[in-house]
């Protein structure tokens, strides 16, 4: 990564997945204007840094942002605009670094989401919902139903606002580059 494409994402993409992480805390979604800006702007700073390679790379990038998170949405286990802050980020980033920060974002995820339920005191209401979800993957005519969707869950759980650990997570991959010469 370039030092300048490097700054850019520092003076654009960042101030953007951090509003879009704080929209979705407050009102747990992600709005479809600030997703697209986003994008655009990715796709324009890939182009103006790389050409035709760097926008490639931007689409593929947005294809696995799309790819990584599509199917727990299909499964009514996140908000559209969780996927679409994704694909905005491989945008920026391309296929392998949108996938580490993906990744990334997935366990740091894991354990705000271990957070939540030890400092809520729900530890039983989250064995009795993974067992509801254990059941609905188990079953083909549930797996992409209703049945067991975060939402379906209520007062037993805390809905996760998936842009925060994504944020982080890609948070943690764009500074780690600069640090390991990338």
């Amino acid at each position: 990564m370039s030092q300048a494409y490097w700054l850019t994402i520092c003076a654009l993409m960042i101030p953007g997945i951090l509003y879009a992480s704080w929209i979705d805390y407050k009102e747990r979604r992600v709005p479809n204007w600030l997703n697209a800006a986003i994008a655009a702007a990715g796709f324009m700073a890939q182009g103006y840094f790389h050409g035709l390679d760097g926008l490639a790379t931007g689409f593929l990038g947005l294809l696995v942002g799309f790819a990584t998170l599509i199917v727990p949405w299909l499964m009514h286990g996140m908000g559209a605009g969780d996927v679409k802050l994704m694909m905005a980020i491989g945008v920026w980033l391309g296929p392998w670094l949108t996938f580490v920060s993906f990744c990334t974002g997935a366990v740091v995820g894991g354990v705000i989401a271990v957070v939540m339920i030890l400092g809520t005191g729900r530890l039983w209401h989250a064995w009795a919902n993974l067992a509801t979800i254990a059941e609905k993957v188990s079953h083909r005519s549930t797996i992409f139903s209703e049945f067991g969707s975060a939402r379906s869950f209520g007062n037993t759980s805390q809905l996760l606002p998936y842009g925060v650990p994504l944020t982080i997570g890609t948070l943690m991959v764009c500074f780690g580059q600069p640090l390991l010469g990338g």
